[in-house]
């Protein structure tokens, strides 16, 4: 099957994607494909419209014009459209956010069981496979405050995981972490790009955009400067600002 995949529909389109926040305009007509096994990496300035663009892909944000479509249907902002859409389109948050007052086996059957109908043995046993799958399945019955930042957001991911989406959205899952545990947050995020789940991922880690990504997006003030390989962006960059942007990290 994997070989027909190489030039099928893609799982997700946006089109002509503008935002506006009151006066001020910070998504410019954005087009953009995603394919099945995509790793992609966006990249830019604080202020770029990264997670902008990554929220109104997830339908937390609407779009101020232009259209979200996944496999050829145009996401409705109606909720019954939108919650149906995110059980197919995933999001880890930078700040985890997770259920404080319920552990952390329960924080990943609340989505099976309540948005995908699932019996509490069915979502039980799919929880522990995703806890296990990012090695925190010895901490089930630990709640959010009684763990470090990095372990949060693993049982985010595997919270995210759980529901079993076609695409994973990432905002800055690092940034909120101490240095010492943002390896093995990334660590569990690059075997999933190796599974071969579809990811979109805002990020100021550059070293795993470069290693872990199929596509890199530079954006600048709005648009999309430049989306390409890393191979072709980190080394050969075309547009002058994605070389100014880069020369902060090369020099590094």
């Amino acid at each position: 099957m994997a070989e027909e995949n190489k030039n099928p529909m893609p799982v997700l389109e946006v089109k002509h994607l503008v935002k506006f926040f009151g006066e001020r305009e910070i998504l410019k007509d954005i087009d953009f494909q995603v394919f099945q096994g995509d790793v992609i990496s966006i990249i830019g300035a604080s202020g770029s419209g990264k997670s902008t663009l990554l929220r109104c892909i997830n339908m937390l944000e609407i779009p101020t014009s232009g259209d979200i479509v996944y496999q050829g249907k145009i996401i409705d902002d109606t909720s019954k459209d939108i919650a149906l859409y995110r059980t197919k389109v995933g999001m880890v948050f930078q700040q985890f956010n997770l259920f404080n007052n319920m552990t952390v086996l329960e924080n990943c059957m609340v989505g099976p069981v309540k948005v995908l109908r699932r019996d509490k043995e069915t979502a039980k046993q799919n929880a522990m496979k995703y806890l296990n799958k990012v090695g925190m399945a010895q901490y089930i019955n630990a709640k959010p405050h009684q763990l470090s930042g990095g372990q949060r957001q693993r049982v985010a991911i595997a919270r995210a995981l759980a529901i079993e989406p076609k695409v994973l959205l990432f905002d800055e899952p690092t940034s909120a972490l101490d240095p010492q545990m943002v390896g093995e947050v990334l660590s569990v995020m690059r075997s999933l790009a190796q599974e071969g789940l579809t990811m979109i991922i805002v990020t100021h880690e550059m070293a795993f955009a470069r290693d872990v990504s199929t596509r890199v997006v530079f954006m600048d003030q709005g648009i999309i400067a430049e989306d390409a390989s890393p191979e072709e962006l980190f080394n050969h960059p075309k547009n002058e600002r994605t070389k100014e942007f880069l020369s902060r990290f090369t020099a590094n």
